[in-house]
């Protein structure tokens, strides 16, 4: 009973400000200050944030670009409560997202969260995102949808991330920026955009480069993007994008286990069996290294009459793949080993279309949306032996060959009708998710099948206006989530692709408020539910081969407040407060019920003080991010990576003369130099789970534009 009431304590604290001011709130006849912040997210339509019955937050141009360096959407993340974005300084394997506790599993990329860029998908088919390839240098804003009404855009189980580049507008500009900081760390960003008359363009590259905090985690990444708006009409409108990303041979310094972490931050985890003296840690005898090229290109066609709107998106693009792990079994591997090197490349496109009305029905306003969303992906993988001879880290034998395709067909309803203090939302989706399989290297057995997921979500809301400056809302949707491919690849039968694994699917609560009680000030407070069946969790690791298997019921609990406050003579302040209770609620194997959910924080924390002056042209402000400790693994009988705050300081400055614009930053992050680990790899087999974040470090950034 005991235990149960102090699972509670930080929920009941995270709330409890925001009920205290519930007589004020309801009692206002004005708003303090208009809800001006307008999202589409979760309707996708443009709608005021404040007045819809979903947990969803926004983070600004600002935030996203005139303090940071712009590599990693981590450094805009980190302000959304209910959101863990962590930056594992390994640019071989991406961010690590979760959101409620979702994607927190993932050893490399976002999974359980949706990445979507001006509209088009940044996660495949099988629910595998990468979120490396959003382009922060020209992001207006990023919007984060969390809980039931995520379950709308299909297979995923945690929440939306959506970023939207800027619109090009005014004269012709061309901008110049450079940042450097610790690590070797170097970021040159050119772009250029103008608008005349119907028509309006930007064009966008730049290289980043590090040395890495850890030993043996370099990366040069470059990226280009160009975007092309037309207008033949004030009802029609015309969006063209392209993007690349390229980086080649980047360093994967792997994790190490608690003990390594403990005697070196920096270093890898040396290798005991390594002939050569010194010996060297695994990533440095192996190599292990992944090289990315990624291309894609899309287009909106969006057409208006009167109120209602029709909009058409098509996209395709290419990603190719070579990646050098390690495994300790090398010259002995056994003949199920698809090998140490992972090599394939990916043809993917999709399609998406949807009809939006709006009706007046029963003396209110109905907004209808009815849509359908086709993807498909190739893949031509083939995997080979890291060595050549006695040499580790090259290409040797094939040991895999086979063609994966995955697609999803999707129709999907939303249904939104609103009248007078009354908002009320409904929509439903049918995600059909279909995997095959095509094996060509047969000496170890043919893998070939298919296996063919079907799934309806539901969704249903509703927003009460209490008043002007308080609305309250609850909402609640059934989402699912079926294994990546990558989670699918083995079975712990010690045979190939799982065609046995069956979706996760969970059952979604929601209620919250949200409110303006003075001016300037701003609150949002959700407690959330969310019972999952069949969750994914690590079968067996041997042989170089991880695989999964459903096992577990889930249960997490939690909830999220967020605070923004303008106080007055340029000074702010903002804070982010999520608690989240996610355990198995049922036991499995060594698993005792009641474990909680590896990678994933009971509290995580987001705080800042800030000041601009009434020009914008100086500014400061100091950072807080603080989360508690993590566990490891399914059982919670690894070391957990202990809890953590730091605070971040940084000052701005800007000036204008004639046509020229010019910037400059300065950051010193983890000001009191704080030892932590910055994210886990969860269920690592060799117990290698922890990954370093750095010490204090600074970055210096400037910018000159000149519009003509």
């Amino acid at each position: 009973m005991k235990q149960d009431a102090l699972r509670w304590t930080p929920l009941a604290a995270a709330l409890s400000a925001a009920f205290a001011c519930w007589p004020l709130l309801a009692a206002a006849d004005e708003p303090a200050s208009a809800p001006s912040v307008v999202v589409v997210s979760a309707t996708r339509a443009e709608h005021t944030s404040f007045d819809l019955p979903a947990s969803i937050d926004v983070v600004d141009a600002a935030s996203i670009r005139d303090t940071q360096p712009r590599v990693n959407a981590s450094e805009a993340l980190a302000a959304v409560p209910g959101l863990v974005a962590r930056d594992r300084q390994n640019y071989a394997q991406d961010l690590q997202i979760s959101s409620r506790g979702f994607g927190a599993r993932s050893a490399f990329g976002v999974r359980g969260v949706r990445l979507v860029a001006d509209g088009i998908p940044a996660t495949m088919p099988d629910g595998q995102g990468q979120a490396a390839t959003f382009n922060l240098d020209m992001a207006e804003r990023i919007e984060v949808l969390r809980g039931p009404f995520s379950a709308l855009y299909g297979n995923h189980s945690g929440g939306v991330v959506q970023l939207f580049t800027r619109d090009p507008q005014g004269a012709p500009a061309i901008e110049a920026s450079f940042a450097a900081g610790s690590d070797g760390l170097r970021k040159l960003d050119v772009n250029a955009g103008g608008r005349s008359g119907g028509i309006g363009y930007l064009l966008d590259a730049s290289r980043f480069e590090t040395d890495g905090y850890r030993d043996h985690s370099a990366a040069t990444r470059d990226q280009a993007y160009a975007k092309l708006v037309v207008e033949p009409s004030t009802s029609s409108r015309l969006t063209v994008t392209a993007s690349g990303l390229r980086q080649d041979d980047t360093q994967d310094p792997l994790g190490v286990t608690w003990t390594s972490y403990q005697t070196d931050r920096r270093a890898g985890e040396i290798d005991t069996t390594d002939p050569q003296t010194p010996r060297r840690s695994f990533a440095e005898r192996y190599d292990t290294r992944k090289s990315i090229d990624h291309q894609q290109a899309g287009l909106a066609w969006e057409s208006r009459f009167g109120p209602d709107r029709l909009q058409l998106t098509a996209w395709g693009g290419n990603r190719r793949v070579i990646q050098y792990q390690s495994f300790s079994r090398g010259f002995q591997a056994p003949s199920s080993h698809s090998g140490g090197v992972i090599d394939f490349d990916r043809d993917f496109y999709g399609v998406d279309a949807n009809w939006r009305v709006v009706r007046e029905l029963a003396g209110g306003t109905v907004r209808a949306t009815l849509g359908l969303e086709f993807a498909r992906s190739r893949d031509a993988r083939q995997g080979f032996e890291n060595f050549v001879g006695n040499t580790f880290g090259l290409k040797g034998n094939l040991r895999r060959d086979e063609q994966n395709d995955v697609e999803n067909v999707d129709p999907y309803v939303q249904v939104q009708w609103e009248r007078g203090p009354w908002v009320v939302s409904g929509g439903l989706r049918h995600s059909r998710v279909k995997f095959d399989v095509r094996d060509r290297f047969l000496s170890n057995g043919d893998d070939s099948g298919g296996v063919d997921y079907r799934h309806t979500t539901p969704l249903a809301g509703v927003l009460y206006k209490v008043s002007p400056a308080l609305n309250v809302y609850a909402s609640a949707a059934r989402g699912f989530e079926t294994p990546t491919l990558n989670e699918s690849f083995y079975s712990g039968a010690g045979a190939g692709f799982n065609f046995g694994l069956a979706p996760a699917v969970g059952t979604h609560l929601e209620a919250g408020l949200k409110a303006m009680p003075i001016e300037g000030l701003r609150m949002n407070a959700a407690l959330f539910q969310v019972r999952t069946k069949d969750e994914l969790v690590v079968d067996s690791s041997s042989g170089g081969r991880t695989s999964y298997r459903n096992a577990s019921a889930t249960l997490r609990q939690g909830a999220e407040l967020s605070l923004d406050a303008e106080l007055g003579a340029g000074w702010s302040a903002r804070m982010a407060l999520s608690a989240l209770h996610a355990i198995y609620d049922e036991g499995f194997g060594a698993v005792p019920r009641g474990s909680r959910l590896p990678g994933i924080p009971k509290t995580s924390f987001y705080g800042e003080f800030g000041w601009k002056d009434a020009a914008d042209r100086f500014g400061a402000a100091l950072e807080t991010i603080a989360n508690s400790r993590v566990y490891a693994d399914d059982a919670n009988a690894a070391t957990p990576a202990p809890g953590y705050g730091i605070v971040n300081a940084r000052v701005q400055a800007s000036q204008q003369a004639g046509g020229w614009k010019l910037k400059q930053f300065a950051r010193l992050n983890n000001l009191f130099d704080r030892e932590y680990v910055g994210s886990v790899i969860v269920g690592e087999s060799n117990r290698r789970y922890y990954e370093a974040a750095p010490g204090r470090n600074w970055i210096l950034g400037v910018s000159a534009q000149y519009q003509f």
